[in-house]
């Protein structure tokens, strides 16, 4: 080994693309772990191995992690979210956190608009009639359409913007909120500003989330926000986990205050079994897939270890870095 080595981790699951520029690096040892290994032997073999960058999926790092990898130089995300990461504990150490920028941004776009069609569309309910040899019950669940329907897109971020994109393309009429992000930017996105949420929950037939799971963010649409929404309008959440109150939601759909809800995020993930909105029919769910296609896990594990690579090179990708103190 020479003094300059560096060891990253990254876990197994991580796409051969991003392992090929690790492993094409000769200053670079990489060490695999499984994305389920438990708190306690993650740290000890950073500890073990004096880690100086950890490329992770789910995997928590915050303060334990730091302490047993004292030479750690980067925290790179495989994916946007960060929720299992404590950034103020990476800024106490100087230690940028980086995410993988646009990277999934398209394939989570794609996925929220793809649940408000299936939604719409009634497609489920559908197939299963043509597949029971229930022909007649296409009288039951006759479709919507999204034409000139108002979409309410909650977050105007990375993947916001795209979903916006999209919807516009299929002539829904779309409005935003986001109260960090100037009401000239959304107009100039062709979309309209909302101020009050409230309000524009009443107005919406479809509801998307893309905002990030913070203290303020973290039951946004409770019982009284649902009760805002027309009994026809249909809910979708791909961002986070935590978002939208569950059981308000359940009592909302199987009081018939809600048409119907796409959820690929839960509460807590793996969610239970018994979960009562999994027994509901116009309750479309998915495993917390919506950023994670082929494509997209080639381009995060790529943005990924390429932010871990241009620190290492005294040059990092700034755009990537969610703590931007730390580069001070």
């Amino acid at each position: 080994m020479t003094s300059n080595l560096k060891i990253v981790f990254a876990p197994e699951t991580m796409s051969q693309e991003g392992w090929a520029l690790l492993r094409a690096r000769p200053d670079i040892r990489t060490i695999a772990f499984d994305n389920m290994v438990s708190s306690a032997d993650f740290r000890k073999a950073l500890a073990e191995t004096g880690a100086h960058a950890a490329i992770l999926g789910a995997t928590p790092y915050g303060a334990p992690e730091l302490e047993a990898a004292r030479h750690t130089q980067v925290v790179a995300r495989i994916g946007v979210g960060y929720d299992a990461i404590d950034v103020p504990a990476l800024s106490r150490a100087r230690v940028p956190l980086m995410t993988a920028g646009t990277a999934n941004s398209a394939s989570v776009a794609e996925c929220a608009m793809f649940m408000m069609i299936s939604l719409a569309k009634h497609w489920t309910e559908l197939d299963k009639a043509v597949k029971q040899n229930r022909w007649r019950d296409r009288w039951v669940f006759v479709p919507s359409d999204l034409l000139e329907k108002e979409l309410l897109i909650i977050g105007f971020g990375r993947i916001g913007t795209r979903t916006a994109k999209r919807a516009l393309a299929m002539e829904m009429k779309v409005s935003v909120y986001d109260p960090y992000v100037s009401p000239s930017a959304i107009k100039a996105a062709g979309c309209t500003p909302v101020t009050n949420l409230d309000e524009g929950l009443a107005r919406a037939d479809f509801v998307t989330l893309h905002c990030p799971k913070t203290p303020e963010t973290v039951g946004l649409i409770n019982a009284a926000r649902l009760a805002c929404m027309k009994p026809t309008a249909f809910l979708v959440n791909t961002a986070r986990g935590g978002l939208v109150d569950e059981k308000a939601l359940h009592a909302a759909l199987t009081g018939k205050k809600l048409a119907g809800a796409g959820l690929d995020v839960f509460d807590k993930e793996p969610p239970e079994p018994d979960n009562p909105l999994f027994k509901l029919p116009n309750v479309l769910c998915a495993p917390h897939m919506a950023g994670v296609t082929r494509e997209a896990m080639d381009r995060m594990a790529i943005a990924a270890t390429k932010n871990v690579l241009s620190v290492f090179d005294g040059n990092p990708i700034v755009e990537n870095v969610i703590n931007k103190d730390v580069l001070s």
